[in-house]
């Protein structure tokens, strides 16, 4: 069902929609929108991974037919919360799954790093209009995915703010006539810091982006810049171009999120505040738009926008994703699992900031690569690669 908020209004149906990963940072943007729009959508499943209070609030307000908690200990927890509602109530990977498999009409897939990958691919199966804003999906399993969104008929939406907004600009009756893709970066906290004071920044300091509101695993990414390197795999799945077609520009401001040359010398540039809830909004609306209560964009405010080349140097997560992706096979899969496993020691204290991309290259260099052909291949490749990054965590002690 493709209508807008206007149209909705007169419709006797709401757009019907299902958010994996409800708790996070995209799902409660997500359901901010849905707040401010109430009479324009029915939210049919949310799901969350450990934070059963947030989904036990939010279930509570937007009574869904299905609440699922990924973590099973906290089952109970979420039972009693609900206990006198209608709500159904379940938990685990398989109920992961069951919400994606519940008839919505947009399945939000906001669930961070590769456990996102089985729920939202089960919602590519059905044929939903599957909003992505899990870039797992397409870094570890990009032509299965992009398969099962061909064979099913399903729509992808991204909703990652730079591939949403060349999404926006990029013109997919005339592919012939793009000429590069720019992936703006703000620079993360640490853009100007030097590589012997990163090597003493702490959780705490990686995770306080200066412009964008985000988890931490996905703000130690923008610290590291591997945020960039993991969305540059993913705008070559998505968009029909080739490697060398796709840049990274920073941009401090994060005023444009990202661009499109054409042949002719046209550059088109999708611009807004840096609020996730545009690039969100865009894809619960899509193909039309709808009204949001993000702040608007004032340039001369701003004064001037700046920008710079990425210093591979102090940030060589970035040469990392892209040789990944021009070796291809499992090695995308395996510079995920191994970055997911470093970050997550960094946030615990085990190790220092630096040691976040040496950890994730040593596993790349040790580990043999080939083409994943199934999902089981995939999660192979996955769970080998999380193993020997722990013993390199280890080594390092």
């Amino acid at each position: 069902m493709k209508v807008s908020p206007e149209i909705l209004e007169e419709s006797v149906e709401k757009r019907r929609i299902s958010i994996l990963g409800s708790t996070g940072s995209v799902g409660c943007s997500t359901l901010d929108l849905v707040e401010h729009q109430p009479d324009y959508f029915e939210v049919i499943a949310l799901t969350g991974h450990k934070n059963v209070n947030l989904l036990i609030k939010q279930a509570l307000q937007f009574e869904p037919k299905l609440a699922v908690i990924g973590d099973e200990n906290f089952y109970n927890d979420l039972k009693e919360g609900l206990k006198d509602t209608d709500i159904e109530v379940a938990a685990g990977t398989a109920a992961l799954n069951e919400a994606a498999e519940m008839p919505s009409d947009t399945v939000m897939a906001g669930i961070v790093g590769v456990a996102g990958l089985a729920p939202t691919l089960v919602a590519a199966k059905r044929g939903a209009t599957v909003a992505l804003a899990n870039k797992e999906c397409l870094v570890c399993a990009g032509e299965l995915f992009l398969d099962e969104i061909h064979r099913s008929g399903a729509t992808l939406l991204p909703v990652d703010s730079e591939h949403n907004a060349i999404f926006q600009v990029f013109d997919f009756d005339q592919i012939e006539s793009v000429d590069l893709l720019t992936l703006t970066a703000s620079g993360g906290p640490f853009r100007t810091t030097s590589i012997e004071e990163m090597s003493n920044m702490t959780p705490t300091q990686a995770v306080a982006h200066p412009n964008w509101d985000m988890g931490a695993k996905i703000s130690v990414d923008s610290a590291t810049m591997m945020n960039k390197g993991l969305e540059l795999i993913e705008a070559y799945y998505l968009f029909p171009v080739e490697e060398n077609q796709i840049d990274i520009l920073v941009h401090p401001q994060s005023v444009i999120h990202s661009m499109v040359t054409y042949k002719d010398g046209s550059v088109l540039a999708q611009m807004g505040t840096p609020d996730m809830r545009t690039p969100i909004s865009y894809a619960l609306a899509w193909p039309n738009r709808m009204a949001t209560p993000v702040e608007r964009l004032n340039l001369a405010d701003i004064g001037e926008l700046t920008f710079e080349e990425p210093d591979f140097e102090r940030f060589p997560a970035l040469t990392l994703a892209r040789d990944a992706l021009k070796t291809g096979g499992s090695l995308p899969t395996i510079l995920n699992a191994a970055n997911e496993v470093a970050v997550q020691c960094f946030l615990e204290e085990r190790i220092g900031f630096l040691d976040i991309t040496r950890v994730t290259e040593e596993v790349l260099n040790r580990t043999p690569t080939s083409k994943p052909k199934t999902l089981d291949d995939i999660s192979h490749f996955d769970e080998s690669a999380r193993e020997l990054a722990e013993e390199v965590v280890n080594s390092l002690k």
